[in-house]
C-alpha cells in the first residue's frame, strides 16, 4: 500500500503552533491539518487526499459543504446573526417544528435547543428532576454522554474522563450495557438484554435505587464512544415495560445515533421503542453547533425562566438545520440503510480473511469492527487497532476509534458503494498490515 508522507511540512508548521497555544486535554487521532472538503473527501494543508470514514465523528452527516447546508448558512447570515433566545424568530420556530414532527413517540413533543450534546444531557437532566420530583438516574458502563460536571456523571467509556474531577454530581448508578459480544452478567434469559433489564429490577432498584426515587434510565440506543455496540433485540421492550412499571422516564441519547445514521431517524427506532425523551446534535445540523431535547410535550412542563441559553435557537444552527433535515428526509436516510447494509456485507466478507476480526456489528452507516488478539479468548488487541487506524490514515482513510479495541465507520450519509469500495481497499491493506506485525 502507498502511504503518505504524513505529517507534511505545512501540516507540521501548524502542529507546533497548535501546540504552543491550544489545550492539551484535546485528544487527537492523528496529524491530521484540514485545509478543505468535498462531500465525503477531505484535504489537508499539503494537498493529500483522504476519503471520510469519521464525518467529524458522526456530525458531518450531509457530506463537507454540502451547497445546499452552505446556502441555508449564507442566506441567514446576510439577515442577522444572532438575536438571544429573550426575543423570538422564525427560523428557530420552523426548525422545532421540523423536530417535532420527527419524534420517535405518538404525543405531541416540545423542544429545547442546546449548543452541544452534552448542554442537551445537562438539559434532560433537570427536565426529569423537575418533571418526576425524583433525584436518582440510571446510566450504563461504556456510556459517553458528555464531559461537564452533569453529563460526566453518566459518561462511564474511560476513567480518564473522570481523574482528578471527583466527586462527580451523586446520585447515578451504572449498571452493564446489554453487549451480546461480551456479556458478564449470568443470563436470567434468552435474550441478554433482557438479563440487563432483569439486573437493573432484581438488583440496582432493590438495594441501591429506590424505583420510587429514580427519576429516569439514560441509554445510548447504540452505545457509541464504548465500542458502536448493539443491543440484544429483546433489550428496549423489555426497558421500556421497566420504565413504565415504575414511573421512570426513558431518555434516549441519540447524539451519535440520531438524524438518520442507522437508517431511520432516531436508532431506538430499530427495535419499536418510544421514548420520553430524546436527545441530538452531532449531524443534526452538519456541522454547525447545534443539539437539541425532544420530549413528550406533557414533560416538558417547567415554568418560564427555569432554564434557558444565550444561544438557543441561534438563527444560523437552525437554517443549517433545516437544511440538513431536508437532505436526510429526501434520500440520505434511505443512502444510509442501503449502503451501510452493503457495507457490513462487505466487512464480513474481509472479516473472513482476518482473524483478528472478532466481531462485525451496527446498524445503517453506525458500523463497529471489534479486533481481538483471537476470535477464542477474544482478547482486546487495542495496539493492534490503533495500528490499523494510523495506516489507513497513511494510505488516504480518515477512521476513528471507539472502545478500547474497536474501529468506528461513521461516514457521512451521502457516501456511495463505489466510494466504500475503494476505502474498504485501504483498510483492508491495512488490517493486513498491522496483522503481520502480530495480533496485540
Amino acid at each position: 500500500m502507498d502511504r503518505l508522507k504524513l505529517p507534511g511540512p505545512k501540516a507540521q508548521k501548524i502542529l507546533d503552533r497548535d501546540g504552543a497555544v491550544v489545550s492539551s486535554s484535546y485528544p487527537r487521532a492523528y496529524p491530521f491539518v484540514m485545509d478543505y472538503g468535498v462531500d465525503t473527501e477531505v484535504w489537508d494543508v499539503d494537498g493529500n487526499r483522504f476519503i471520510d470514514l469519521a464525518a467529524g465523528l458522526a456530525v458531518v452527516s450531509t457530506g463537507h459543504s454540502h451547497p445546499k447546508v452552505v446556502k441555508a448558512i449564507q442566506e441567514q447570515a446576510e439577515k442577522f446573526i444572532h438575536v438571544s433566545s429573550d426575543y423570538y424568530h422564525p427560523v428557530w420556530v420552523e426548525f422545532s417544528e421540523r423536530l417535532a414532527s420527527i419524534a420517535p413517540f405518538s404525543e405531541p413533543a416540545k423542544i429545547f435547543l442546546t449548543n452541544s450534546g452534552t448542554e442537551a444531557v445537562e438539559t434532560a437532566i433537570k427536565l426529569a428532576r423537575h418533571h418526576t420530583g425524583r433525584s436518582q438516574f440510571i446510566a450504563f458502563y461504556g456510556a459517553f454522554h458528555g464531559r461537564t460536571m452533569g453529563s460526566l456523571a453518566f459518561t462511564a467509556s474511560k476513567s480518564i474522563y473522570r481523574q482528578g474531577f471527583n466527586p462527580v454530581m451523586s446520585g447515578v448508578t451504572h449498571v452493564p450495557y446489554p453487549d451480546p459480544y461480551r456479556p458478564i452478567l449470568r443470563a436470567t434469559s434468552d435474550d441478554y438484554g433482557e438479563t440487563v433489564v432483569n439486573y437493573i429490577e432484581d438488583v440496582v432498584l432493590k438495594h441501591t435505587t429506590p424505583a420510587q426515587d429514580c427519576a429516569a434510565i439514560l441509554v445510548e440506543p447504540i452505545q457509541g464512544e464504548g465500542g458502536y455496540i448493539v443491543p440484544p433485540n429483546g433489550f428496549f421492550k423489555a426497558l421500556r415495560q421497566l420504565c413504565d412499571k415504575y414511573g421512570i422516564l426513558l431518555i434516549a441519547d441519540e447524539v451519535q445515533s440520531g438524524m438518520g445514521r442507522t437508517g431511520k431517524w432516531w436508532a431506538i427506532e430499530n427495535w419499536d421503542v418510544e421514548p420520553d425523551i430524546v436527545l441530538s446534535a452531532k449531524g443534526i445540523a452538519s456541522g454547525v453547533p447545534l443539539g437539541a431535547v425532544i420530549a413528550r410535550e406533557h414533560i416538558m412542563d417547567w415554568p418560564t425562566g427555569v432554564h434557558g441559553n444565550t444561544y438557543g435557537g441561534n438563527p444560523i444552527a437552525c437554517n443549517a438545520g433545516l437544511a440538513t433535515i431536508d437532505l436526510i428526509e429526501n434520500g440520505l436516510m434511505r443512502n444510509a440503510a442501503e449502503v451501510g447494509e452493503y457495507t457490513l456485507d462487505a466487512l464480513i466478507e474481509i472479516q473472513m480473511r482476518h482473524p483478528s476480526m472478532g466481531d462485525v456489528r451496527g446498524k445503517g452507516l453506525m458500523i463497529g469492527i471489534e479486533f481481538v488478539q483471537d476470535r477464542t479468548s477474544k482478547k482486546r488487541a487495542k495496539n493492534l487497532r490503533d495500528r490499523i487506524v494510523y495506516r489507513s490514515f497513511e494510505g488516504g482513510l480518515m477512521t476513528f476509534g471507539a472502545g478500547e479495541n474497536t474501529l468506528r465507520i461513521s461516514p457521512p450519509l451521502t457516501i456511495t458503494r463505489e466510494r466504500i469500495d475503494e476505502s474498504l481497499i485501504i483498510l483492508e491493506n491495512a488490517i493486513s498490515e498491522a496483522e503481520a506485525e502480530g495480533l496485540d
